[in-house]
């Protein structure tokens, strides 16, 4: 079979979720059951998989997805275990105070403290936390979730302490060390460390166009679709304090990424931006004249609520200090510093803790694993949950009452995750190399659908790159897993081009990061935390648009930097 006939069924599932959920409005406890199927179906019929491993497959997902819903149920818990205790009522007071212009607050919360989170824990963690503090000011649940899911892009490169450099581009090492004994010119590493190192450095001038340009185009966005007057003006009135906020996080951002390494960039990025900018804007420093906000929840459309309804109230109670209210805030970031950095020592220990599937139906190749412990579900969520009941001095009632409702909120993305992560199993396992189980030695759907991309594309790949990376992060749901599968391809594709092979896999650094915008888990996890489950083709709609205009302004400078400026430096 052709690689263009594979390709187009692989893309079948993807087609069918894109259709149920955003044509037909379909929610995704629906929606990706199908799309399982079909997926399923391919990979028995047209891969010619044994029935066997398909099933095996499906419950591996079933197993990963299990860890992901701990990420969610925890992110929930937190939520309504703050609104209980008077502590989110508390941070609503102290970021009224702050400024009660939405633009400035989505900015601080959206782009800021969600950087931070990102380089910290990754994993979908900073849309589940931030979009429901944004919700609790007075966000409409839908804006809320946008602005979160699109802001959680330029971190991600840099995620979960470097995650997606250091492990995700692990398969390359082979490929590394053989090129720079070969003397390949423009391939001047030492090692591979010093590889990732000069990845990150690239990554980030991929990114930096889009760190200063995201953050007017999201507030204008905003504006336009959520604001009273529906106008774009609006949010770039707000431009000032965009770029303010941006020159605070891309500072120390650059800074670490070309001096130390890929580990910090958006983890310090975000901090010191975020301390940057919040003393600002107490000072009034950029800024705008005119506060905004959403208008009066009456006025809102319907689309944009869910199961929690939005909020008139525009003055909001002190139930005890800034400090205690922020303080599980400050405990998440500190634990997932501690937890997140080997050389602290508890990152091993807590990873080590597993409860493992190995050769499921039977399949030595199939397995799973939920580290229970190093999942920022349990540490630091629910485990910070537990002491802001004594921080905070909860009765018994309020604390019974959040857990009740958090356990209620999981049966929707419960469904939707199930199907979705099983349909990515499959997808990943279906270009294993064993003739037994593969007998045609096809490629896998993902890297069928790339290679059919490639071959339509050839010279102009730098343009294209950064979806291949998306496509990966969309279908997995992580710029980790998408830079294991299509890594080695970028390279190869790097190779045949004749084109700087730093400059390609940075490209898919890049994408990979861009992806979590439209992957259907963290769309799901954020519709689960702001009460939006059955919504997630409306949320999809809306963020495929910066989508697609990051991924043209990094193909411009992939594209300037591999024909331009980087064949010119050796």
């Amino acid at each position: 079979m052709s690689i263009e006939v594979l390709a187009l069924v692989a893309v079948i599932p993807i087609v069918l979720a894109l259709v149920l959920m955003v044509g037909l409005r379909w929610p995704a406890t629906k929606a990706m059951p199908v799309a399982w199927l079909a997926c399923a179906l391919g990979a028995i019929l047209a891969w010619q998989l044994p029935v066997g491993y398909v099933a095996a497959l499906t419950i591996q997902g079933f197993i990963t997805a299990i860890g992901i819903l701990i990420i969610v149920f925890g992110a929930i818990l937190i939520l309504y275990t703050l609104q209980h205790s008077g502590g989110m009522e508390t941070i609503q007071h102290g970021m009224q105070n702050i400024s009660r212009d939405r633009r400035v607050q989505a900015i601080i919360i959206g782009y800021l403290f969600a950087a931070f989170i990102e380089g910290a824990a990754g994993f979908g963690t900073p849309a589940a936390l931030a979009a429901p503090l944004l919700l609790s000011l007075g966000f409409p649940p839908l804006a809320a979730a946008v602005i979160c899911l699109v802001f959680n892009s330029f971190p991600v490169t840099f995620g979960a302490v470097g995650t997606p450099v250091v492990l995700g581009l692990k398969f390359l090492k082979g490929l590394v060390e053989a090129a720079v004994g070969a003397n390949i010119p423009g391939l001047n590493f030492a090692n591979m460390d010093q590889f990732n190192m000069v990845i990150g450095q690239w990554a980030t001038l991929m990114h930096v166009g889009m760190i200063f340009i995201l953050p007017v185009f999201m507030l204008g966005f905003i504006t336009r679709y959520f604001g009273p007057k529906r106008s774009w003006v609006d949010g770039f009135k707000a431009w000032k304090f965009c770029l303010f906020a941006a020159v605070a996080f891309t500072i120390p951002y650059m800074a670490f990424a070309w001096l130390v390494g890929p580990e910090f960039p958006s983890l310090i990025g975000g901090l010191v931006g975020l301390g940057v900018v919040v003393a600002g804007a107490k000072a009034g420093f950029c800024v705008p004249k005119e506060s905004w906000d959403f208008g009066p929840s009456a006025n809102w459309d319907p689309e944009w609520t869910g199961e929690i309804k939005g909020s008139d109230t525009c003055e909001f109670k002190c139930h005890m200090s800034q400090f205690r209210a922020w303080l599980p805030y400050v405990l998440i970031g500190l634990i997932l510093v501690i937890t997140r950095i080997p050389e602290l020592g508890l990152k091993g220990f807590l990873a080590a803790q597993k409860l493992s599937f190995d050769g499921i139906l039977g399949y030595e190749s199939v397995g799973a694993s939920i580290a229970y412990l190093y999942l920022p579900g349990t540490i630091p969520f629910v485990l910070v949950a537990l002491l802001t009941v004594l921080l905070h001095g909860m009765k018994g009632s309020e604390v019974k009452t959040a857990w009740t409702q958090s356990i209620a909120k999981m049966k929707n993305p419960t469904i939707a995750l199930f199907a979705a992560v099983a349909l990515v199993s499959i997808f990943r396992g279906s270009g294993i190399a064993d003739a037994a189980l593969n007998p045609n030695g096809y490629p896998s759907m993902p890297l069928a659908m790339a290679q059919a991309v490639a071959g339509l594309v050839g010279s102009a790949w730098p343009m294209f790159a950064s979806y291949v990376g998306g496509l990966g992060a969309f279908i997995t749901g992580s710029n980790t897993v998408s830079d294991l599968l299509f890594a080695e391809f970028q390279w190869g594709m790097a190779s045949t081009l004749n084109l700087p092979h730093q400059i390609i896999v940075a490209a898919q650094a890049v994408g990979g990061a861009m992806g979590n915008m439209i992957c259907i888990h963290n769309i799901v996890a954020v519709c689960a935390v702001v009460g939006l489950s059955g919504k997630e083709g409306t949320i999809l709609r809306r963020t495929v648009w910066p989508f697609l205009l990051y991924g043209v302004v990094v193909g411009i400078v992939a594209t300037l930097l591999s024909y331009v400026f980087v064949p010119h430096l050796f």
